[in-house]
């Protein structure tokens, strides 16, 4: 709805009637400065909503702004302002209660024992409250002692007006009289809105008359009217102007005061009277149009946000209406939300009448789910805090290890108690990095020095290479010439690559394989001869067994010996089982096996005397 200013103009008498008209046929479109008053209260402009945002602030930090507030002078400048404060206030207040009263009611207290405690704050943000109301009211009763004093020197005004017509002064001092007057009418502030039409109507009656009934000189006159003109087409030049604005509401505001001096300017010439005022009356209308146009556009901007802001608030409830099992899911969420509240903030008011509800079910919503973080975060505070304790028992295991010199079985342990480590659960992010630094320092001491140690091992190994390859060679070049010698230098041999000690684990295998080949070719070649002077031997007392009972007594004792080691190799191929399983496992199965060997070299033995007794019998 187009909202214009009423205008009552003073004129001559004989202007009366036509001007009359025309203000009655316009004044339906337009509107006093009291309904424009009205209409200002009505229209939802930014201008009445608080300039800053207070929701994000603190007690404190409100207490603070509402005192600067009060330090200024005019305070019901600020009453948007402060009614926001005091709204943000005390919803900090009822949610700390609320906190205190849960807090209350969780120990195990009865709800209906509960009492809410003082709070320094409150009062002292009552007190400045009160300073503030007693501020306003005195601002109000001076401003409403300042408009009567203004009523009652424009009703003297109006009087000194009534006493002009009946002047018997020259004209030219009535009329600067009455220019007098006029200024002094326009200076004085504002009436008390009960006498706003009143007084107009009554001031421009008589000014009227006195126009009317004070006889100017034409000249005089001629030159009033055309100042007043000149004035009027300045006004609707401006008024032009205006349409051209880029904010519809500054334009708008501007106008109004346009319209308050175009009913301060006089009477205008009879035949400029109407163009003058359809000129201003329609950069009026253009303007107003512009101004209506603005909030209508803002009214679809405002159900836009608010369309938008039901779906945010929608996101932000389904978010806080899930389950979560884990840190990472529920951070997750919470970085969303965080984002959904930029893009809030980033949006314009919706409609008013919706614009507090909606903010109200998006807070909720956030509310909601940062109380079930709070609520799941101190859930896992105590599993944490479990973790912390065994991880904790874990270092001190590992520190009592770290200067052990049981290489193999404390490496065994350390990699067991880093397995165990690994799946423990997340501790505080606090303890996180002390108590992990703590473990990997244990773990690296024992690793530093069996690193060290072995590094030493390697070095002596090496040598103990050289020296076996050396004593290896020895060994390949040796010659036995007497049996009794080279048996007691082939034991030599044997000690000596005993005493020589560990070499490196790559060569190891091939160099005692090497080595075995070598030391037991020596031994087969003493072994063989020995073998051949046996046979020898026995067949000399072959040859002397002077009957067959004799040749058949010696097979059968050959023979029961020849069973008796079949027996010992199947139970010490048996034993090779057992012993697989004990801790020097490498050690007696090669034992075991020097005696299957030495028992199978009996047996072949045995079976050439046995043969060489059945071809003797024979």
């Amino acid at each position: 709805m187009e909202t214009r200013n009423n205008l009552n103009e003073s004129v001559p008498q004989e202007q009366v009637d036509i001007e009359q008209n025309i203000d009655n046929t316009m004044s339906s479109d337009l509107i006093s400065e009291e309904n424009v008053n009205e209409s200002q209260q009505k229209d939802e402009l930014p201008e009445s909503l608080p300039s800053n945002d207070y929701s994000q602030l603190s007690s404190d930090e409100l207490i603070k702004t509402l005192s600067d507030l009060l330090q200024e002078e005019a305070v019901n400048n600020f009453r948007k302002e402060i009614e926001a404060i005091k709204t943000a206030f005390y919803k900090l207040q009822k949610q700390k209660i609320e906190e205190i009263k849960k807090a209350f009611l969780e120990e195990g207290n009865s709800e209906e024992n509960f009492v809410a405690p003082d709070d320094e704050c409150e009062e002292q943000f009552k007190i400045l409250l009160s300073q503030y109301r007693k501020k306003r009211d005195a601002f109000i009763v001076e401003s409403e002692k300042g408009k009567e004093e203004n009523y009652k020197r424009k009703l003297e005004i109006i009087d000194k007006l009534k006493d002009l017509v009946n002047s018997h002064e020259t004209l030219n001092q009535t009329f600067s009289i009455f220019r007098e007057l006029q200024a002094e009418w326009k200076e004085i502030g504002s009436v008390p809105q009960s006498h706003i039409k009143d007084l107009w109507e009554t001031y421009h009656l008589h000014v009227e008359n006195f126009y009317n009934y004070i006889k100017i000189n034409n000249e005089l006159r001629d030159l009033d009217l055309k100042k007043n003109a000149e004035s009027k087409t300045q006004l609707c030049e401006t008024a032009e102007a205006l349409i051209m604005n880029s904010s519809p509401i500054s334009a708008f505001h501007e106008l109004q005061k346009l319209h308050d001096q175009w009913r301060e300017i006089g009477p205008v010439a009879k035949e400029l009277k109407e163009s003058l005022w359809d000129r201003f009356k329609e950069a009026s209308s253009k303007i107003n149009k512009r101004h209506q146009e603005y909030f209508d556009l803002l009214k679809e901007e405002q159900v836009k946000n608010l369309e938008i802001k039901s779906e945010l608030c929608l996101k932000v409830e389904n978010i806080a209406n899930s389950e979560y099992s884990d840190k990472k899911g529920i951070d997750a969420a919470s970085d969303e939300i965080i984002e959904i509240q930029k893009i809030w903030k980033t949006i314009g008011f919706a409609p008013k009448k919706e614009n507090t509800a909606i903010y109200e079910r998006f807070r909720t919503a956030c509310d909601n789910f940062f109380e079930k973080k709070r609520v799941f975060y101190y859930g896992i505070k105590e599993e944490m805090d479990k973790n912390l304790q065994d991880k904790i028992d874990i270092c001190i295991i590992a520190e009592s290890l770290q200067n052990s010199t049981d290489w193999k079985n404390t490496t065994d342990q350390l990699i067991e108690l880093q397995k165990r480590w690994k799946e423990i659960g997340i501790v505080a992010r606090k303890n996180s990095d002390s108590v992990w630094k703590r473990f990997r320092k244990a773990c690296d001491t024992f690793f530093d020095r069996k690193s060290q140690h072995f590094s030493e091992l390697d070095s002596a190994y090496e040598q103990n290479l050289l020296k076996k390859k050396e004593l290896l060679e020895e060994i390949k070049k040796f010659e036995i010439t007497d049996r009794e010698t080279g048996f007691e230098m082939l034991k030599d041999f044997q000690r000596r690559w005993a005493e020589i000690g560990f070499v490196p684990i790559k060569e190891k295998d091939a160099l005692q394989a090497e080595y075995r080949e070598t030391i037991d070719a020596h031994f087969a070649k003493i072994k063989g001869e020995d073998r051949d002077r046996k046979m020898d031997r026995f067949r000399s007392k072959v040859s002397s067994l002077k009957n067959k009972n004799s040749v058949r007594n010696e097979r059968d004792r050959l023979y029961n010996k020849l069973k008796q080691l079949e027996s010992d190799i199947s139970l010490l191929d048996n034993n090779i089982g057992f012993f697989a399983k004990s801790k020097n496992a490498d050690l007696l199965v090669r034992d075991v096996n020097d005696k299957i060997t030495k028992a199978k070299e009996d047996m072949s033995g045995i079976i050439e005397k046995i043969k060489l007794l059945d071809n003797q019998e024979e």
